[in-house]
């Protein structure tokens, strides 16, 4: 995670050129993120975060050779691993569940408005789960189809009339700040409730924690 004031280093991974090039004219002319480094396949992209340490790298799901899903499993073996977030098509993407269980902490379609794309960046370096609610819904759909639950248990029992609402708050999308805002609450209520919920529903991560909730739906 980046330091205090530091601007979030990026890495781009994507075997497309122009895709790269649309993500470095979005992204460095943002105040606070600067990009480090490219790769156009899985295996540069694991030198690279090796050897520049990102805090977030932007990764292609299908790139040639080592694709993005298996990049994604290496570098979250390291020490210090980045954060990860898959780029997709959705559509025609059937690797989505495989790339969440290697370690992303994310999605983004390929076609993702300048702003999300800064937002999503911003979220990730700060170790929240940057996934819009399409997303969401599209990646349990997928879930379904092939027959596989993501999170196990999708009940949402034991859980208080408030920690709902918050859990709710999460699978819209809505950051810790956010929920407070809407719920009339303190963050660090927000927060309490939070690490009631992880605990109560066995999940580990706000991804996790949202796809719980539309699967209860």
């Amino acid at each position: 995670m980046a330091e205090v004031n530091a601007p979030v280093r990026v890495l781009l991974a994507d075997d497309e050129n122009l895709v790269r090039a649309g993500l470095r004219l979005i992204l460095d002319r943002t105040d606070g993120l600067r990009i480090v480094g490219e790769a156009s396949d899985g295996a540069e992209a694991i030198a690279q975060a090796h050897r520049l340490a990102p805090d977030v790298v932007l990764m292609d799901i299908r790139m040639p050779g080592i694709d993005g899903i298996e990049a994604t499993r290496r570098l979250a073996a390291a020490a210090s691993p980045p954060r990860v977030l898959m780029l997709t098509a959705f559509e025609t993407d059937e690797f989505i569940l495989d790339a969440l269980e290697a370690g992303a902490c994310g999605f983004l379609l390929k076609d993702t408005p300048p702003r999300d794309l800064v937002a999503a960046v911003e979220q990730a370096a700060a170790g929240q789960t940057a996934v819009s609610p399409v997303v969401l819904d599209r990646l349990v759909a997928v879930a379904t189809r092939h027959g596989r639950r993501i999170t196990g248990e999708s009940v949402l029992a034991g859980l208080s009339d408030r920690e709902r609402e918050v859990a709710e708050g999460v699978a819209r999308g809505l950051s810790n700040t956010e929920i407070a805002r809407a719920l009339f609450l303190s963050l660090p209520t927000v927060k309490t409730h939070l690490a009631r919920i992880f605990a109560k529903l066995g999940v580990d991560s706000r991804l996790q924690l949202a796809i719980r909730v539309i699967e209860s739906r």
